[in-house]
């Protein structure tokens, strides 16, 4: 049997990675991350416990990465669906709709996230990150920004505030609410993306 090719092993490394960011996101929606330990998640991914801590330094760098795939997957899907658009406002509606609705639809996974984001490890620039950031950067961009970079950073940052305010606990702000206001700050259609009710909250448009 002949020695397999390299890029026959870098495609099982891929496969083999994403499972574990696939497992991690499904393990920790359901249990919690407490509850959720490497050896579960290898278990979930059908993989050995020691090629977790090959690919990830950590658990808390694991679940950020696994995030940060499954943002860049809603992302991509949301500009990519039917009917197809290059219109700017549309597309950087879709971004801001795809991300507020994983916060509102995945609310253990997202409030998961964000605490990890403000601990001592910080924030993990992974691959998966790296993908994202593309996306949000190419919405701004599509939507006529002239300093893109400039421009994803504040997008991004608000886009935080606005998951924060949407999954603190006992004290969330509406999503329809949040949603408006990123859409006014982006003079953006109540209709553009996918809205969650026929008209905006009173007062916002």
């Amino acid at each position: 049997m002949s020695p397999r090719s390299p890029s026959v092993n870098e495609e099982l490394r891929r496969r083999s990675r994403e499972r574990l960011l696939q497992a991690t996101v499904e393990l920790v929606g359901e249990r919690g991350y407490e509850a959720t330990t490497l050896a579960d998640i290898a278990d979930r991914a059908g993989s050995a416990r020691g090629l977790v801590s090959y690919y990830f330094p950590g658990k808390r760098q694991l679940l950020q990465s696994a995030v940060h795939r499954l943002m860049h997957l809603t992302l991509q899907a949301a500009l990519e669906r039917e009917p197809r658009t290059e219109n700017g406002d549309e597309l950087l509606a879709r971004a801001i709709d795809a991300i507020l609705g994983l916060a509102r639809d995945r609310p253990v996974l997202m409030r998961t996230h964000m605490a990890g984001i403000l601990q001592a490890e910080g924030f993990v620039q992974c691959p998966e990150q790296q993908r994202l950031a593309f996306l949000l950067r190419e919405a701004v961009s599509r939507h006529g920004s002239a300093e893109s970079e400039t421009d994803y950073r504040m997008l991004r940052a608000l886009l935080m505030g606005a998951v924060f305010a949407l999954l603190i606990p006992g004290a969330p702000m509406p999503f329809d609410v949040l949603r408006a206001e990123l859409f006014q700050r982006y003079d953006l259609e109540w209709q553009c993306g996918a809205p969650p009710s026929a008209v905006p909250p009173e007062g916002r448009f």
